[in-house]
């Protein structure tokens, strides 16, 4: 564990990236009190760069939470008492042009961007997780450090975490809803922080920016440029935009240096602005977040290498009309598949997890399945069955067809070895009380008995059904992909991923 090899060193510089934001300081700050009061290192926080921290929510951040941070102007450490220095950088990259460059023989990366530095040995860095904090958060969590708030720790990462997620309308990682969800905050600081957020001048760049916006009529949809300001008044506008009428669409961005910030917004079913944030971002940099908000970043590096020099404004403008155009809907209550183009498929016999519900919580219940592909939302009924895939994703189903189309195993179900890629368990979240649920531990065995037959063809291009499930939700289906239609009931359509396809179903006649 990258902490066990940091721990070998003493003393241990955290370095954040120049003019650092809350995720990179509440998630060094986190780092820093664990080696500090756990492990007895001597340990310094710092930053480097040309400006010093100066945003009012920032500067009331360390002051009201005692944070240690120290603004070093020259490229020389100051000296701490220890024979075998390490220096880490904490939500950004050592060498990376965002980062001012010490000199320490001994370097080590914790951090959520794109891979831009690939040289140094020690490093961790998840470009899934959308933010530092969580990273940080998840590793303390495996140590069994208890993060209170007795010294603003717990503060510290959630604030990380909203401020990184443009308030938590980014996230899109079950990680990150899991620390939000369990970090035990101080309410009051953090709400705090949360009024403090916007200056008189950033206000002038909101007005400024929505003077001139891309409107396209035929999807509706409009992009924005604003000035360089902080992340969160993407959002402001964006929120803002969204309000105008024959917008229903909004993607407004701003040059941050070495990357370009973005904020997407959605009020139709149609467009999730999750999937579309993760779309423009796609081989250049990382987004998601919520159905409705969401967002991430483009690496003006990357984006220059695949798109020469055309400008931002144009990219997303392009990206945008290839979206729109890259998928057909369905709406699987009124879909009348033509069935000359399909062809008959069983499912292969493999154990699968199942759920009844009505053994988790009460019939009634409005409940969350968090999932590593996202959340689902279902009111539980009297037959609501859920089934846990062989990629840890879950779908419901009711007991008539569950039985019709599976037979009890009485093996313990066990998630590790059903799930091919075991990389996040799902849960169920109450959302009248808030209690959370692991539904592996309510989940029973089966394995499809093969006797319902299911229409599969391959897509030939993307697809969104809306299925008799998630009727204000889609699911989205790329080239190559399987679009399925149940033989007992044409209007139960889904789709199956390609690369489990052919490892879950068989051709009749094969």
């Amino acid at each position: 564990m990258i902490l066990d090899t940091i721990a070998e060193y003493n003393p241990i510089y955290i370095q954040m990236h120049n003019n650092p934001d809350a995720d990179a300081i509440g998630s060094g700050y986190a780092l820093y009190r664990y080696f500090k009061d756990v492990l007895n290192k001597n340990v310094m926080l710092f930053y480097g760069g040309n400006i010093k921290i100066s945003k009012s929510n920032l500067i009331y951040m360390v002051d009201m939470m005692n944070i240690p941070v120290m603004y070093v102007e020259n490229d020389d450490l100051p000296q701490l008492d220890g024979d075998n220095p390490i220096l880490v950088t904490v939500d950004c990259q050592y060498g990376a042009r965002n980062v001012e460059k010490f000199h320490c023989e001994n370097i080590a990366i914790i951090d959520h961007h794109q891979i831009e530095i690939d040289n140094v040995d020690t490093s961790l860095i998840l470009p899934n997780y959308n933010a530092c904090s969580t990273v940080v958060w998840t590793l303390l969590k495996r140590k069994n450090y208890e993060i209170t708030d007795d010294l603003h720790v717990a503060s510290a990462l959630y604030y990380g975490i909203y401020m990184d997620t443009n308030q938590l309308s980014e996230i899109h990682n079950p990680v990150d809803y899991d620390a939000v969800e369990e970090l035990p905050y101080n309410n009051a600081l953090v709400k705090f922080l949360k009024n403090s957020n916007i200056s008189l001048d950033e206000m002038e760049i909101a007005g400024n920016a929505l003077r001139n916006y891309i409107y396209d009529a035929e999807h509706e949809c409009a992009v924005l440029k604003t000035e360089k300001c902080d992340p969160n008044i993407l959002g402001v506008i964006s929120d803002f935009l969204l309000q105008v009428d024959k917008v229903n669409v909004g993607v407004v961005f701003c040059d941050m240096g070495d990357t370009n910030k973005f904020s997407v917004r959605s009020c139709v079913k149609e467009v999730d602005a999750s999937e579309l944030a993760s779309y423009l971002a796609t081989g250049i940099g990382s987004g998601g977040g919520h159905i409705d908000k969401a967002g991430g970043y483009i690496s003006k590096k990357l984006l220059e290498e695949k798109f020469g020099d055309m400008v931002p404004e144009a990219f997303f403008s392009k990206r945008l009309h290839e979206y729109f155009d890259s998928y057909d809907i369905i709406y699987a209550k009124d879909f009348n598949a033509r069935l000359d183009a399909f062809k008959l498929y069983t499912k292969n016999s493999m154990n699968i997890g199942y759920v009844e519900m009505t053994d988790v919580v009460p019939v009634g219940t409005p409940i969350t399945c968090r999932t590593i592909e996202g959340d689902v939302e279902l009111t539980v009924e009297e037959d609501l069955i859920v089934m846990i895939g062989i990629k840890g994703e879950v779908y419901p189903t009711n007991k008539a067809k569950f039985i019709r189309s599976n037979k009890l195993i009485s093996d313990t179900y066990d998630f590790n070895s059903c799930v091919l890629d075991a990389t996040y368990e799902p849960t169920v979240h109450n959302r009248v009380t808030g209690k959370k649920y692991e539904l592996t531990k309510f989940a029973k065995t089966c394995a499809s008995t093969g006797s319902v037959m299911v229409y599969c063809k391959p897509l030939e291009r993307g697809v969104k059904i809306f299925t008799t499930w998630t009727k204000d939700r889609y699911m989205r289906g790329n080239e190559g992909d399987f679009l399925a239609v149940r033989s007992d009931d044409i209007h139960d359509c889904y789709v199956i991923e390609k690369n489990i396809f052919s490892k879950t179903y068989k051709e009749i006649g094969e």
